[in-house]
């Protein structure tokens, strides 16, 4: 069985950096991902949750309407809220997060830490033997 998922979108607002108990770093964000069917085009927004130096990078570096691509699986929970009604919450677990767009600091493009998505709008020349299907 396999539980994997990538995901390229834009954040629909800045992370959510939280410290758990024990001190993990933990930051929470949902990513805007679009879906098309024929010509039209639908959004999902999918809640994202990363743990310990991958939060802290996402909470530092991205920001809301960056492109980001998420890699991790697909986990669900429940819980009782205050009114006693059982929850149920399904979220993308990330194993890695990459930012694919460059960050601005003080009015300025400086580079993003991971370029290797980012094809600037020029086209990437990839050989059909290096494609898996």
């Amino acid at each position: 069985m396999l539980n994997r998922i990538i995901l390229i979108g834009r954040l629909t607002r800045d992370p959510e950096l939280r410290y758990s108990p024990t001190g993990t770093a933990v930051a929470v964000f949902t990513l805007a991902v679009d879906r098309s069917f024929g010509r039209e085009k639908e959004t999902d927004f999918i809640p994202v949750v990363t743990f310990k130096q991958s939060a802290e990078a996402c909470a530092n570096y991205l920001r809301k309407g960056r492109l980001a691509a998420v890699e991790g699986r697909i986990q669900t929970r429940n819980y009782e809220n205050n009114e006693g009604r059982r929850i149920y919450v399904t979220e993308v677990v990330a194993d890695n997060v990459r930012f694919l767009e460059k960050a601005e600091q003080n009015g300025q493009q400086e580079q993003s830490h991971t370029e290797e998505y980012s094809s600037e709008g020029k086209p990437i020349d990839i050989s059909d033997d290096d494609l898996p299907f």
